[in-house]
């Protein structure tokens, strides 16, 4: 799996989760560009994964996090903050 589906499998589940439908993004993104990154074929800029979870009303990080825990079927999300914990006091 690429990093550009793994978002869009992170982005799909949370939009359907919250009961949401492409429609529902209007306000900061097309359906037709959604269903792109949902589908895996086009990886977002840092400000279009700003506005795509504050409509999901969540931390960009969390979709962010989400996706590379897909890609590392084996990482859990204990681990992953660790990491990030960890090189973010180091800087």
């Amino acid at each position: 799996m690429e990093l550009k589906q793994a978002f869009g499998t992170a982005l799909k589940a949370h939009r359907l989760a919250r009961k949401l439908t492409q429609e529902d993004f209007s306000d900061v993104s097309s359906r037709t560009y959604l269903s792109t990154l949902e589908r895996g074929q086009k990886c977002p800029t840092l400000e279009k994964v700003v506005e795509l979870a504050s409509v999901l009303r969540v931390h960009p990080l969390t979709l962010i996090a989400e996706s590379f825990l897909a890609l590392e079927p084996g990482q859990t999300l204990e681990a992953l903050l660790d990491i990030v914990q960890r090189e973010a006091q180091q800087a």
